[in-house]
């Protein structure tokens, strides 16, 4: 039986380990005759390469098994891990897949598959923790440089890099690995070997701070030590500054949850503290919309910036009247930098028109202002914004109201309502009724165009758009304060 050898450099790489396994279902070359290697690591039965497989055809022109995207993402992940069986056992699941066992993978009693999901769940792990155990620690001597040491269990680096470039783009920064580093520069991800431990800061300065928050965030009566080893394993507490502090947190638990019993009782805080909400820091303060408008360009507080191909901020008039405030940008909008002009925003104009309000009087925002979507196939599907976004974005939104100064502010749609109103607002039961706002801004809250274009053609889609129409009546004809 003729073998082959074939070499996946890096060991890690998807797209080396699809190259020669297309080699290899193109050439009929059986699992069993694959002897698998990583980077440099040499054959102990000398077999000739895989490419020689094919030895009269272009490796690149090799007939291409269709293949999941689940498989693919198995397999990405997969590789990842630093067992040596891993690089065999996706073949084998391949050549099953090409030999007609297209749902192998939907049997979770499969021995492959049940191997495949044990290793995918190891290197699932391991990101996680390399995410929740990395302390970056200040670089003596330089301004906003800072380096961090980590010792992952499998090949993650090039995996979890891109999570820390959108957590910290705005400084630079490099993790350092015994076999794998990354550094940012504030634009891009490099890669290169390995580390030892001391080319990386022992402490920092600014550690003493998170040791005191650590503690004054630490509650005794939810001590569990046995859960706390088991999500902070003890591999990782050298990583960790507050891990001087547990000792004597755990002793002294017992006593500081006696106390906490004897302790009279308060009474709970509001949920939604009637504070202003915290507006931009100057120069936004002092600036106008324009300004506003150029320093959410580069906003970067939540990751919904990276697909999106623009920020869409507000638009209208300073002075304006009546403000609109919708969910996030659609497809139309984020292409054009503009708000309202995709199909709910026609719609909008549409209802604007017989209700009597010009579109040009008014300044029309939205609570999110990056578009959220997922992609099928070539077209980007809208995706609703998360809690996170909304506050990432409520700043901005309260700026605008700030400089706009509305008499009435319309809320279209649930995720504008608890953007202005609070999380804990019920839609169902606040639409198409008068708020006050913390500053005394009254504010309507309304159905958004889109939920009406989701109606369909008929009946409900009429009398959703009767509900909009007659609640922008009740704006157009609100008295001024």
């Amino acid at each position: 039986m003729q073998r082959w050898t074939a070499r996946i450099d890096p060991p890690w790489s998807l797209d080396a380990w699809r190259a020669a396994a297309r080699i290899g279902l193109a050439a009929g070359v059986a699992p069993e005759q694959i002897d698998w290697l990583e980077g440099g690591d040499a054959s102990l039965l000398d077999a000739p390469d895989l490419a020689g497989a094919l030895p009269s055809h272009d490796p690149a022109a090799a007939p291409v098994l269709r293949v999941s995207k689940v498989f693919l993402e198995l397999a990405a992940t997969v590789l990842c891990h630093r067992d040596a069986q891993r690089l065999p056992l996706l073949y084998r699941i391949l050549w099953r897949i090409g030999r007609g066992q297209r749902d192998v993978l939907s049997n979770p009693t499969d021995a492959d598959v049940l191997r495949a999901n044990a290793l995918t769940q190891a290197v699932r792990r391991d990101s996680h923790k390399m995410k929740a155990f990395v302390r970056f620690r200040e670089v003596p001597g330089e301004d906003d440089a800072f380096i961090a040491w980590f010792e992952p269990d499998h090949h993650i680096v090039d995996r979890v890099a891109p999570f820390f470039a959108r957590r910290f783009a705005g400084m630079r920064w490099a993790i350092l690995t015994p076999s794998r580093s990354v550094h940012w520069d504030g634009t891009a991800l490099h890669f290169g070997g390995g580390a030892k431990r001391s080319d990386a800061p022992a402490d920092d300065s600014r550690e003493d701070l998170w040791r005191t928050y650590y503690a004054s965030i630490f509650n005794p009566a939810r001590l569990n030590e046995r859960m706390m080893r088991q999500e902070m394993p003890v591999k990782y507490w050298k990583h960790l500054p507050e891990v001087s502090l547990l000792p004597t947190l755990v002793r002294d638990a017992s006593t500081r949850v006696e106390e906490m019993h004897a302790r009279q009782a308060q009474e709970p805080q509001r949920r939604i503290p009637q504070a202003p909400v915290p507006l931009p820091p100057t120069p936004a303060e002092a600036g106008s919309l324009e300004t506003l408008r150029a320093r959410a360009a580069a906003c970067r507080q939540c990751p919904l910036w990276e697909p999106a191909t623009q920020t869409v901020f507000g638009e209208g008039p300073a002075g304006a009247r009546i403000m609109l405030v919708g969910e996030q940008p659609g497809d139309r909008e984020d292409l054009s930098g503009r708000p309202f002009v995709g199909p709910a925003g026609q719609l909008l104009d549409q209802l604007l028109a017989e209700a009597g309000i010009e579109r040009s009087a008014l300044y029309l925002t939205n609570a999110v202002k990056h578009f959220r979507f997922q992609r099928r196939g070539k077209v980007r599907v809208h995706q609703r914004p998360d809690r996170e976004h909304v506050q990432a974005c409520r700043s901005w939104v309260a700026a605008e109201i700030e400089h706009v100064r509305p008499d009435v502010i319309v809320c279209l749609g649930a995720t504008a309502a608890s953007a202005l109103l609070g999380s804990a607002f019920r839609f169902s039961q606040g639409r198409g009724q008068w708020h006050a706002l913390h500053d005394g801004t009254r504010a309507l809250v309304t159905v958004h165009p889109s939920w009406i274009l989701r109606q369909g053609d008929g009946p409900a889609r009429e009398a959703a758009y009767q509900v909009l129409l007659e609640d922008l009546r009740k704006v157009k004809d609100a008295p001024a304060p």
